[in-house]
């Protein structure tokens, strides 16, 4: 039987243009790492948000301290990596940056490679949301469900201890 989690997301404080979420309550709070979380898992759960402009600079003249928060993402069960970019945009390569589009790219696939980090090209900011909502609610199912699972076995224990 599957457990129906009651689900919080928490949206970091320094979050500049939060999503907006139709289905689960929000609330803002301090996250060590990512942008978005679940109230009560934040140590599993982390969604990292970069609109095209914030990647760029991520590859860019921010690549060490970026590489440094995928690093911090790595301890976390469940992390994504959510760019609000289409693959069709970023092969278009319209910015004023001097990368290349084959660097975006290539860089995309390198933290999936070197992280184990999962990237979702969201397309605009609004089904970036979507996305996110969907992720982070099957992540607290995903969670529900096992503790469902254990906790007979874990009352059985003390029954017999």
């Amino acid at each position: 039987m599957s457990a129906k989690p009651n689900v919080k997301v928490v949206v970091d404080t320094r979050e500049q243009d939060p999503w907006e979420f139709e289905n689960l309550e929000s609330a803002s709070g301090t996250l060590q790492t990512g942008d978005y979380s679940i109230v009560g898992l934040e140590h599993l759960v982390a969604i990292e948000r970069k609109s095209l402009p914030d990647l760029l600079g991520c590859i860019g003249s921010d690549r060490d301290r970026f590489k440094r928060e995928l690093q911090r993402l790595r301890a976390y069960r469940f992390r994504l990596l959510v760019v609000e970019a289409t693959s069709i945009e970023i092969e278009a390569g319209d910015w004023r940056s001097k990368l290349h589009p084959n660097h975006v790219l290539g860089s995309l696939a390198a933290w999936q490679a070197q992280f184990g980090l999962p990237v979702w090209l969201g397309g605009s900011h609004a089904s970036s949301a979507e996305f996110a909502e969907r992720f982070l609610y099957q992540c607290a199912r995903q969670l529900a469900n096992e503790a469902s699972a254990v906790a007979p076995l874990l009352s059985q224990e003390a029954v017999t201890a």
